[in-house]
């Protein structure tokens, strides 16, 4: 079996949501945290020990001895015989708890870039299993302001230094690594889905059946092919007392600049602007600054997140805002 998932079968991991049918009423769970609750807590964040780092550092010394490329090395290769059961507490949380974990004290200032890569992968292997962030097979995603155009719809957003809306990736997991702040702005933005469409039940109770029928997603190759335009996904799926939600805005509102496909019905259009005016309100999101040697893990099934727009400190002779991204595939 291959370490890691292509494009499209982590894609196809993702969207095999088991659906039983809507869900009876609101949804309680440690899932459905709102941010407010959250902003003045510490608990969703680990401060690694000296001996964990040290553990780390002999994992990390272990892999470079191997000789062997960044892509090809396994869990083995990065032993890890206290930290493992840590890892896999952090995986359940966000897995099964509220959805999400932020990891500190990393010594990425410390390591050359080519040791911090090989730690997040590794780490990674410990989360879950790789899978390519895109068409060309992208393993380890670095999220940096290449300069791209924004407006060119084949830009994928991370790679500018605007701001990106709510939306979810396609992997079970998503793992970002920071390596160097901006200097001013992108923060990342995060709200608990599960909470949201409670709160979209609350209010407006005949729009959440919508959320279980299909929205069109702008495929946006990069590749340019044009061979596939966009793809009809559920944003909502429900089964066994457990809600899992993929909502991707910029992709489900940027896909009627197709010639086929047909503009949003005023209903859908409520409903998009109510879905997103909740994740953003200051009751229900959660803002969070990563800081070099921070791990933020997420959910893509419980969680939605957005960044602030940015300004890099390149002028002043800084590094760019640069973050290393995984996204895993879990069992």
């Amino acid at each position: 079996m291959s370490e890691y998932l292509s494009y499209a079968e982590q894609s196809l991991h993702y969207f095999t949501r088991p659906h039983d049918g809507p869900a009876p009423g609101a949804i309680e769970s440690a899932a459905a945290w709102r941010g407010a609750d959250l902003a003045e807590s510490d608990s969703w964040r680990c401060e690694l020990t000296a001996a964990q780092i040290d553990e780390f550092n002999r994992a990390l010394d272990h892999a470079a001895s191997t000789g062997r490329p960044t892509g090809s090395l396994t869990a083995a290769d990065f032993p890890l015989p206290t930290l493992a059961p840590v890892i896999a507490q952090w995986r359940d949380t966000v897995a099964h708890g509220r959805g999400f974990q932020v990891v500190s004290g990393v010594p990425v200032e410390r390591w050359s870039a080519e040791d911090a890569e090989r730690f997040f992968w590794c780490v990674g292997l410990h989360m879950g299993r790789p899978g390519a962030q895109n068409p060309k097979g992208d393993l380890l995603g670095h999220v940096v302001d290449t300069g791209a155009d924004k407006a060119d719809p084949h830009v994928r957003l991370y790679q500018t230094a605007s701001e990106i809306a709510f939306h979810c990736d396609a992997a079970d997991i998503v793992g970002l690594l920071c390596v160097a702040a901006a200097d001013t702005g992108g923060a990342s933005r995060i709200a608990s889905s599960v909470a949201v469409f409670n709160e979209v039940l609350r209010r407006r109770p005949e729009l959440v059946g919508r959320l279980y029928e299909p929205f069109l997603l702008d495929v946006r190759n990069e590749d340019r092919s044009g061979a596939l335009r966009h793809l009809p996904i559920p944003p909502c799926r429900y089964s066994d007392g457990r809600l899992r939600t993929f909502y991707h805005s910029d992709y489900f509102r940027s896909v009627v600049r197709h010639d086929d496909v047909a503009p949003f019905t005023e209903q859908e259009t409520e409903l998009l602007d109510l879905y997103e005016a909740i994740a953003g309100s200051p009751e229900f999101r959660l803002d969070m600054t990563l800081h070099p040697g921070d791990i933020q893990w997420l959910s893509n099934h419980t969680i939605v997140h957005a960044r602030t727009a940015y300004e890099d400190r390149e002028a002043t002779g800084g590094a760019r805002r640069h973050l290393l991204r995984l996204w895993l595939s879990i069992e």
